[in-house]
């Protein structure tokens, strides 16, 4: 989130009763919520608009496209980061947690890829500071791709048609390296934004884009459920590390920076295409979108780390957990 949208959110909420986003005056509610309040929230989630690319950036992206669909990046030729980031799952997997290459489970959900561009850092445990670093990883990791960049390379600049790609996207560096390799995959993943919903089309004004249901959900969202906290702006996420009271032993962001073993803080996810992108968290440990809202429904475990932004006593009715599922479901596209 932005110093600009944290500062509307602000506003919303010291404006008081008149600008609140309560159950009794919900968003889908019989009386209509302020105009003013809404335009606030429309700022704080509207879409940044999409800035042109140069025709080098182009060819970069385009080479990347390939590349993250090319099985010679693995050690035995048969994996691609596509193997495990589907384009049809919003570039997850659809599994718990990642699939090694002996088929066993890795230690962490795959997360989808969309909207990276503006992130500061990658991982669950943001132990890459960039794009180009977070590519790295698993192609040269031993139980994902287990490729080595001296063998990678020279397979690729062994293909005339592969090199030339290359040279056109780096024409000051044209050779076949693992720098340009990871600027160009990076330079793809910059691209993959997520498409527009019907959230959007009500962020833009319509105010028949939503149903009475997915209003309220949304007047639980940034009010009562205290989940804007976390998951603000249009990508929904602060990038911020937290504990949400998940249990299990992986120690998350404490293991980078030596903090407490038992402060197990994880990165904030952005909530687009959360339909496609199910079983959900670090550890792919809730499968649906009810099992979510139930986990912050007093479904977590109570310890001192968790983070100040969450709720500790949260209370939610059927209705209520019903109406907050639709309203995420608002933020993901049809296919």
């Amino acid at each position: 989130m932005t110093r600009v949208e944290l500062s509307l959110m602000l506003a919303v909420i010291a404006c008081g009763a008149a600008f609140s986003m309560t159950a009794s005056g919900g968003a889908g509610g019989s009386s209509s919520p302020p105009a003013a309040r809404d335009a606030v929230w429309r700022s704080i989630f509207a879409r940044p608009q999409i800035v042109e690319k140069t025709p080098s950036e182009d060819a970069k992206a385009a080479l990347g496209f390939a590349l993250f669909r090319d099985t010679r990046l693995s050690g035995d030729g048969t994996l691609a980061c596509a193997s495990c980031h589907d384009p049809e799952r919003a570039f997850s997997d659809g599994r718990p947690k990642g699939k090694a290459r002996d088929g066993s489970a890795l230690k962490r959900n795959t997360p989808s890829l969309y909207n990276l561009a503006a992130s500061p850092h990658f991982f669950a445990d943001g132990r890459a500071a960039s794009l180009e670093a977070q590519a790295r990883v698993p192609i040269t990791a031993a139980d994902e791709m287990a490729g080595e960049f001296k063998i990678i390379t020279e397979r690729l600049a062994a293909d005339p048609e592969t090199a030339a790609k290359f040279a056109a996207a780096f024409p000051q560096a044209p050779a076949v390296s693992e720098t340009t390799l990871l600027a160009a995959i990076a330079a793809y993943e910059r691209t993959l934004v997520s498409p527009e919903t019907r959230f959007d089309r009500w962020v833009a004004g319509d105010d028949t884009a939503l149903s009475d249901q997915e209003r309220d959900g949304f007047t639980l969202f940034v009010g009562k459920g205290g989940c804007v906290g976390c998951h603000g702006g249009w990508r929904f996420t602060d990038d911020g590390f937290r504990d949400i009271g998940l249990p299990g032993d992986d120690p998350g962001r404490s293991a980078l920076t030596g903090g407490p073993p038992d402060l197990r803080q994880f990165k904030t996810p952005g909530l687009r295409e959360l339909t496609h992108t199910a079983p959900y968290m670090h550890d792919g440990s809730l499968a649906t979108l009810r099992d979510v809202v139930n986990h912050y429904a007093g479904g977590f475990v109570k310890r001192p780390s968790l983070d100040s932004n969450l709720v500790r006593d949260l209370t939610l009715v059927d209705k209520e957990k019903a109406d907050l599922a639709a309203f995420l479901q608002t933020l993901s596209s049809e296919k």
